[in-house]
């Protein structure tokens, strides 16, 4: 088979590939396959049409709108897993073939939620919201993602996981320093609400990768995050807090000081939590041109938890 022949099957199994049809797409890719065994691409391709052939059938026996697009959502993560656990790049080597599974997968998902839009319940609606602005984002429809979470903020106003979705959705399209501003919000609010494997952007994936290069994984990974994000220089956006929040922040950072004197407890977890929100009060104390003492006792608590972050924060 010539080289024109097989990239015209395989443009066809990407278009029943973007229209969610994984049977369609396996039978044109074997028989590109049966001419050429050794066209990668192909094989790839295949291996993706398998992993999702099963899921989308057994969409049938699911009766809600909402769990049919949950579980095509919640499968996108099993199938990155899968691609990595084989040794796949996919995105990397072949990208119109991620291309056309996402689109696929994603299209499906929000035909389903679609279909809940106008559901009554504030809770729902925004959950149904945040997953639509999750498609339509994977869509490459930033702007319209962006209207959606603006729903979601209106029913149940800041949350850590839609913050980062905006701040994900701005930096994709162009707008790096309202994403710097709303990724550090969404971040100090509640690291282990966002959903690390989502998020798209440039600025955050490079961010993500750097710190889990250092060995972090998992939850701890996500408590670091904010943390290096301000020692990179990714999250140098800031604004100055109101005196409410001033409060609080001074409440948490006490409890947290408090917990980690129990023995019995995840330091893994709260240190970086504790030193992300030392970050905060000493932004607070220059922004007010506090007294220089204040700022002292603050860096020397974070030289006390980690002197590398110490070293690296004041250096």
């Amino acid at each position: 088979m010539n080289t024109q022949t097989d990239q015209e099957l395989l443009l066809q199994a990407y278009n029943y590939l973007q229209i969610g049809n994984p049977e369609q797409a396996k039978l044109v890719l074997e028989d590109a396959l049966a001419d050429d065994l050794d066209n990668q691409e192909i094989m790839f391709t295949l291996r993706c049409v398998n992993f999702w052939m099963e899921r989308i059938a057994g969409l049938s026996r699911i009766d809600s709108p909402f769990e049919r697009g949950d579980s095509l959502v919640q499968q996108w993560k099993l199938f990155l897993t899968f691609l990595l656990e084989n040794g796949s790049l996919g995105e990397e080597r072949y990208p119109r073939s991620m291309y056309a599974v996402q689109k696929g997968i994603f299209s499906l998902a929000l035909s389903n939620y679609e279909q809940l839009f106008n559901e009554h319940g504030n809770e729902l609606r925004a959950e149904v919201f945040r997953k639509a602005a999750l498609c339509y984002k994977k869509l490459g429809e930033y702007e319209t993602a962006l209207k959606c979470l603006g729903v979601v903020n209106e029913l149940i106003p800041a949350t850590a996981s839609v913050y980062a979705e905006m701040a994900d959705c701005y930096s994709l399209c162009g707008d790096d320093r309202r994403g710097k501003v709303l990724f550090r919000e969404a971040f100090f609010m509640n690291a282990q609400e966002i959903d690390i494997v989502f998020l798209d952007s440039e600025l955050i994936r490079n961010l993500i990768e750097r710190v889990a290069a250092k060995g972090f994984s998992g939850k701890v990974l996500q408590e670091w995050i904010p943390v290096y994000g301000v020692l990179f220089g990714v999250f140098n956006v800031k604004r100055e807090l109101r005196a409410a929040e001033v409060g609080r922040l001074g409440q948490v950072i006490y409890a947290i000081e408090n917990e980690c004197r129990d023995v019995s407890c995840d330091r893994q977890i709260l240190v970086p939590k504790l030193i992300n929100h030392y970050f905060w009060m000493i932004d607070h104390y220059l922004m007010i041109k506090a007294d220089r003492n204040k700022i002292n006792a603050v860096l020397l608590k974070i030289k006390l938890l980690d002197d590398d972050v110490y070293k690296q924060y004041t250096m």
